[in-house]
């Protein structure tokens, strides 16, 4: 009996696509997914080459039977398994061309699915996969992981109670500086495929990185994007798409936003920021620093607030998040085994014959991912246009 009282008494039991030998991603997903203890990896077609794909489960601790060549034998084999044997869910955790296929072809056998980020290769195929996902039942999710972060989702609680009183001005930024030469020229694999056009789709930068730093906007404010007016460029000679890009953003209240994203900033690694600009206060986060939140007010001092789910001044969301007591750093694995736990809820309330809010979840899910590719080619068609406003709020936009 795996159900008890709406409980699902087992670990959920996850395939992964991608993350074979050479990749950085899925060994990332892998690790977070079971981070917890509410799941197990047990089955993954980890690279489109059928001979590397079987050569690296073993440093997934996947059995051999197990093991797929491709994503379509994975799936075939796994309906062909008892219910209480075959997988829960698939992450896709390979190039963005392959996104697609992968999650329909997976949600269409009845599978939920973590999809990495940008959900799709372009909009269209981010609107049918809205579709898919509703005719199929199945819970999706995008791992915009820096929406796990604690003060990340304590943060965001303040304002929507009203802490930060009316937001009026977002500046969101994710610097770089890996891309500053044309490493995609040493068939270097991360770079290769993500300064494509044809695998990374019609941005470089903007559609890698700026896409966390506009979701995290999205996700901490609740503010409703009306245009946006975007200049992308190519400043390394020879690369095909930009490395460098800025944004505006008018949202419905009236209040700007920026979006500012680099992979060719001289010694910056990983570094995510978002300011926060409110008629009561101002707050500040940084992912390389994530445990400190800052909160400015006129005529106080600043305050620091640390990650601490023992502290009374920790919302309920912050704790939530947390996993270690304060002094303790949290970080990247937490965040993104934060979006999976969150997910987890829902897939086993599903399996349990429950129902879930599949618009309002705490993970990102995917009309979230929709956003994000509305996002990517209104900044795109934007820039071509020498930088001319064009609407950013899409039908299906998380209200």
């Amino acid at each position: 009996m795996e159900t008890t009282n709406g409980a699902l008494n087992r670990k959920l039991r996850m395939a992964l696509v991608g993350g074979g030998q050479g990749a950085f991603i899925g060994r990332v997903h892998a690790t977070a997914a079971v981070l917890d203890n509410r799941a197990e990896l047990v089955a993954g077609a980890l690279s489109s080459d059928p001979v590397k794909a079987k050569a690296s489960a073993p440093a997934y601790d996947i059995k051999p039977n197990r093991a797929y060549g491709s994503v379509q034998e994975m799936i075939d084999k796994e309906l062909k398994l008892p219910a209480d044997q075959r997988i829960d869910f698939v992450t896709v955790a390979t190039p963005n061309h392959t996104h697609f296929p992968i999650a329909k072809a997976a949600l269409e056998a009845g599978f939920n699915v973590i999809c990495d980020k940008p959900m799709t290769f372009d909009l269209a195929q981010a609107e049918e996969l809205v579709n898919v996902v509703a005719k199929s039942g199945a819970v999706f999710a995008v791992t915009h992981n820096y929406t796990g972060y604690p003060l990340v989702r304590m943060a965001r609680q303040m304002i929507l109670d009203g802490e930060l009183g009316e937001i009026q001005a977002v500046r969101s930024c994710y610097i770089q500086g890996w891309l500053r030469t044309r490493l995609e020229s040493s068939d270097q694999k991360q770079a290769a495929w993500r300064t494509d056009p044809a695998k990374s789709g019609a941005a470089g930068c903007f559609g890698d990185i700026a896409t966390h730093a506009y979701n995290l906007a999205r996700y901490m404010t609740g503010l409703i994007p009306a245009d946006v007016s975007c200049n992308l460029k190519t400043f390394e000679p020879g690369r095909q798409l930009d490395d460098y890009g800025h944004a505006v953003i008018r949202f419905e209240n009236g209040g700007f936003g920026t979006v500012t994203a680099s992979q060719i900033s001289h010694g910056r690694e990983n570094d995510v920021s978002i300011e926060i600009d409110g008629t009561k206060g101002a707050i500040q986060w940084r992912q390389e620093e994530p445990n400190v939140l800052t909160l400015r007010r006129n005529g106080h001092p600043h305050a620091l607030y640390t990650r601490d789910p023992n502290a009374p001044y920790m919302n309920d969301s912050g704790k939530a998040a947390c996993r270690l007591p304060a002094g303790h750093p949290e970080a990247f694995f937490e965040a993104f085994a934060n979006v999976y736990r969150s997910a987890y809820d829902d897939i086993v309330t599903r399996a349990t014959g429950g129902t879930w809010d599949k618009l309002n979840t705490v993970y990102p899910n995917v009309n979230d991912g929709v956003e994000g590719m509305y996002f990517i080619q209104q900044c795109v068609n934007s820039s071509n246009e020498n930088g001319a406003w064009l609407p950013l709020k899409h039908k299906l936009a998380r209200q």
